[in-house]
């Protein structure tokens, strides 16, 4: 069959996994009357029979004649070798006022397994039409290779654009749909639109890329796996601009992907974190692996995501009656399709108890992350008045020392300590290091408010290059930046901007480790980088420092990895 329908998988993305492949489940709405929604599915799915050959199946029958309560029992067509078409139709059980649903299953075969295609259409009275699609492999034996993860059918591909098929607000495409600077609101609901049930993923443009080439050569791949799993949207330059405004905690740059899970707080920094970011440089290595991964979250939300009422109430596929078969294996093949039925009765049952464990589980998992995150917030209050109460209290000599005023009169912090509870002003700068380093500096005499200061001028430095990086305006790197500061921009000594390390540091194994510093797993799956490039704070031999990863054009992002005493070098030896 062709790729993109149920192929036999070979290639680096299938490392050969014994058992079921993954399957494929897509679940959309549709403004179709239920009966057209039918009517479009059995012709796509005849025209995709004829293509392979086989034989057309005769049209649905209807309700008994006279008996308009009644429909007829469910159907099993033979329609080629080992192709076999389910079909059945009836109300929804449950009391589902005026309710009913339709339901076609395609089996065909496979090199040592059956491939089962399922089509439901099911509608509650003033409800929406539901169509669901799942695709799955079923193997004869547990020691066969299969691959990861059955493909997207064909069918779902066809169907998508001749249904309208919606998620809650959103339009669910078969492809990437490029979003201009005028439908940017629109998109923003659309994330934060609680009916929404499938992820959204979002790719930008990098800067020096035409649109249109970048989504033919990399987002059109990179999306292919996605349809009926996620919508997709490609912002143009001048929508970048306003998305990353308006979601400046779930902002995505420079030729980055970003999926959004349902359920977006875009006022929460927190809530930036749930939704994973896949960086240009892993996107351009390998587009393929790069479609794998961004397609593992999709398809694993719609394996958990609990049914609808409504095709929760379609009743399990029960086939009363066989056609005949050849004399001599009418038995086995009857017992053959029987212990099939058992298996998805069983299948589903499962299924709905995982699903309900899910949940729970999900539910709990919430909870605790939330009762954590205010704990944690509570203890950085209490400890923030200690240690502001501490400066200012007679009989700490080192403290008092220090500065009791928070700010001078331009705003920038006296002490590190507040330095520290203050980093949320600068939106595209994540801290990643540990505090204790920072906040060691108030301890010592000579530091006085100037290093505290001066470490704050290079932050908002920093903050300004980076919305300038993001959108392509930088014309160089942070120190060039600092050798030619736009009017209007703060100004940062360029001689106390440093690029990298010298080659004696990074080539000494403990120094360089030294300089290993924490980042997010989508910047580097070790979740260390190098970060030689760092600015001075202050002169002399253990003067501070501050490390950082210019990350501008991956995740849009600047991640300061350290700031405190001068690391080990040639001269702090």
């Amino acid at each position: 069959m062709a790729s993109d329908r149920f192929p036999t998988h070979t290639g680096a993305d299938l490392p050969g996994p014994r058992g079921s492949a993954t399957p494929y489940r897509m679940t959309v709405t549709t403004t179709l009357p239920h009966a057209e929604a039918v009517a479009l599915a059995d012709g796509r799915l005849a025209s995709w029979l004829k293509e392979e050959g086989c034989e057309e199946p005769p049209p649905t029958p209807g309700t008994i004649v006279g008996e308009p309560g009644r429909h007829p029992a469910a159907e099993r067509l033979r329609l080629g070798d080992r192709i076999l078409l389910d079909r059945d139709q009836g109300p929804l059980r449950g009391g589902a006022a005026s309710g009913r649903y339709d339901r076609r299953r395609l089996r065909t075969p496979a090199p040592h397994g059956t491939r089962q295609l399922t089509l439901t259409v099911a509608t509650a009275a003033g409800g929406p039409t539901w169509v669901r699609l799942e695709a799955e492999t079923h193997s004869t034996g547990s020691g066969v290779r299969t691959p990861c993860r059955v493909p997207v059918p064909d069918l779902a591909r066809t169907l998508l654009p001749l249904l309208d098929a919606t998620d809650g607000p959103a339009a669910v495409h078969p492809g990437p749909k490029v979003v201009t600077a005028g439908e940017v609101d629109d998109l923003i609901d659309e994330l934060c639109d609680p009916e929404r049930r499938l992820p959204t993923v979002v790719a930008s443009v990098p800067v020096n890329q035409p649109l249109d080439e970048w989504v033919e050569r990399v987002v059109r791949p990179l999306c292919r796996q996605l349809p009926g799993l996620a919508t997709a949207y490609v912002l143009d330059a001048e929508a970048r601009v306003g998305f990353n405004v308006a979601l400046e905690y779930h902002s995505v740059y420079g030729g980055a992907v970003r999926t959004y899970l349902p359920e977006v707080d875009p006022a929460s920094r927190q809530d930036g974190a749930r939704h994973p970011v896949l960086v240009r440089g892993r996107i351009e290595e390998d587009v393929r692996r790069a479609a794998a991964m961004i397609a593992r979250e999709p398809r694993r939300l719609a394996a958990d995501l609990p049914l609808p009422p409504t095709l929760a109430a379609v009743p399990v596929l029960r086939v009363t009656a066989a056609p005949p078969t050849p004399p001599g294996g009418q038995e086995a093949a009857l017992a053959r399709e029987e212990r099939q039925d058992r298996a998805e009765q069983q299948a589903r049952a499962d299924e709905l108890e995982r699903v309900r464990h899910t949940l729970r589980q999900e539910r709990q998992d919430r909870r605790e992350v939330r009762e954590t995150h205010e704990g944690r917030l509570r203890s950085a209050a209490r400890a923030l008045t200690g240690r502001h109460c501490t400066a200012a209290a007679p009989g700490s000599a080192a403290r008092a020392a220090q500065p009791a005023g928070p700010s001078d009169p331009e705003g920038k912090p006296g002490t590190f300590t507040e330095l520290m509870a203050r980093l949320g002003e600068f939106p595209l700068l994540s801290f990643t290091g540990d505090q204790k380093a920072a906040l060691a500096l108030d301890e010592l005499r000579c530091a006085g408010a100037g290093w505290a200061r001066l470490t704050w001028d290079g932050l908002t430095a920093l903050q300004e290059y980076a919305e300038a990086a993001v959108r392509g305006a930088a014309r160089g790197d942070f120190k060039q930046w600092c050798e030619h500061t736009p009017d209007g921009c703060h100004h940062f000594p360029p001689r106390k901007a440093v690029r990298g390390e010298s080659r004696t540091v990074f080539s000494h194994t403990k120094w360089k480790r030294e300089r290993m510093l924490p980042v997010p797993e989508f910047v580097d799956a070790s979740r260390r980088a190098f970060m030689g490039a760092h600015l001075r704070i202050g002169g002399g031999r253990t003067a501070p420092r501050l490390h950082y990863l210019d990350d501008c054009s991956g995740s849009g992002r600047i991640y300061v990895g350290y700031i405190g005493l001068h690391l080990t070098n040639t001269r702090t030896n």
